[in-house]
C-alpha cells in the first residue's frame, strides 16, 4: 500500500509540473513578466540596442565560412553590411553578393554574433524578442553554446537551441537540445510550436527558455509549448552537460542540410531584427 501511494504522489508532481510549463504564461510587462513572476526574478544581463553601434562589451563574431558542420553556404563577417544597429534594434543581415575571403569566392555573407566570455551563465531565464527572415534555404537561429567544453566535443558538452526557423515555414520555430557523446554518437530531442495566426517574419515575436538544475523550458510570447528533463552526457554524471556556463548566439544561415538551400523564390537581403536581449536569474 505505500508503494501504491507513493506512486500515486510521484505522478502528481510530474503533472503539476507539466502544468505548471502549460500555463507559466505571463501578461505584457515591459520586461516580459507579470508582478508575481517579476518578483520571483533578477535582471542580470541585456542590451536594448539603444546605442548607434553594436557593443563590443558585449558582443563578439564568429568570423568564417567552411560549412558550419552543416554544408552552409555563407562566409560570416563583422563588416557593417552584415550587422549593424538600426532604430533601437540589431539587425543581421544575410546578403547575396560577390565576397573574396580565404582564396574562395563566396555568394553569400553573412553574421554571426555572440556573447561568449562577455555574457556567460548557468541557469536562468533567456529572452530575445525578434523578428525572423524568410525564405527559401535561409535559417535564422537564437541558440547557446558551453564556453567551456568540460564533457567533449559536440555535443558531449551540450548545444541549447532556443529558436531555429527554417525560411519556407514562417509560421513554425524549434526548440531543441543537443547532448549525448560526441559526434556521431550524439542526440538531440525537442519540439515545435506553430502560430495559430501571424507570421514570424512580420512580427515581432519574444522566444525564452528557463533552464534549472533538472529541466529546461521553451517559451513563445510567453507561452510554454515544451520542458525537457532528461538529456545525459559521455562526458560525466547527470545533470551534466547541461550544469555548466553557456553563452548565446544569434545568426543567419544561409543553406544547409536541414533548410535546403536558396531558390529562385527566395529574396535578398534577409534581415533578423532584435529588439532586445535579457537574462534573468531567479532570486534564490
Amino acid at each position: 500500500m505505500a508503494k501504491k501511494y507513493a506512486y500515486l504522489f510521484l505522478i502528481m508532481i510530474v503533472v503539476l509540473i507539466l502544468v505548471n510549463c502549460e500555463k507559466n504564461t505571463v501578461n505584457g510587462n515591459d520586461k516580459g513578466f507579470n508582478d508575481k513572476k517579476f518578483d520571483e526574478w533578477k535582471l542580470i544581463w541585456d542590451d536594448e540596442f539603444e546605442e548607434e553601434e553594436i557593443d563590443s562589451t558585449k558582443w563578439v563574431y564568429d568570423i568564417g565560412g567552411h560549412g558550419w558542420g552543416n554544408k552552409e553556404l555563407q562566409y560570416y563577417t563583422n563588416r557593417p553590411i552584415n550587422s549593424f544597429i538600426e532604430n533601437g534594434k540589431l539587425i543581421i543581415q544575410a546578403v547575396k553578393e560577390s565576397y573574396i575571403k580565404d582564396g574562395k569566392e563566396w555568394q553569400y555573407t553573412s553574421a554571426r554574433i555572440k556573447t561568449m566570455n562577455k555574457g556567460d551563465w548557468k541557469y536562468g531565464r533567456v529572452e530575445v524578442k525578434a523578428k525572423l527572415p524568410y525564405g527559401q534555404g535561409i535559417w535564422p537561429a537564437i541558440w547557446m553554446l558551453p564556453t567551456e567544453w568540460k564533457y567533449g566535443g559536440w555535443a558531449a558538452s551540450g548545444e541549447i537551441d532556443i529558436m531555429e526557423m527554417l525560411g519556407h515555414e514562417t509560421n513554425k520555430v524549434y526548440g531543441t537540445i543537443h547532448y549525448g557523446g560526441q559526434w556521431p554518437d550524439n542526440v538531440h530531442t525537442g519540439k515545435s510550436f506553430v502560430l495559430k495566426d501571424g507570421d514570424f517574419s512580420k512580427e515581432f515575436h519574444t522566444f525564452a527558455i528557463e533552464w534549472d538544475t533538472t529541466y529546461i523550458k521553451w517559451f513563445v510570447d510567453d507561452s510554454c509549448y515544451q520542458m525537457q528533463t532528461e538529456w545525459w552526457s559521455s562526458g560525466g554524471p547527470y545533470p551534466a552537460p547541461f550544469d555548466q556556463k553557456f553563452h548565446l548566439i544569434m545568426n543567419i544561415a544561409v543553406g544547409g542540410n536541414w533548410p535546403g538551400y536558396p531558390d529562385e523564390t527566395t529574396e535578398f537581403p534577409q534581415r533578423m531584427e532584435i529588439e532586445y536581449v535579457r537574462v534573468y536569474q531567479k532570486i534564490r
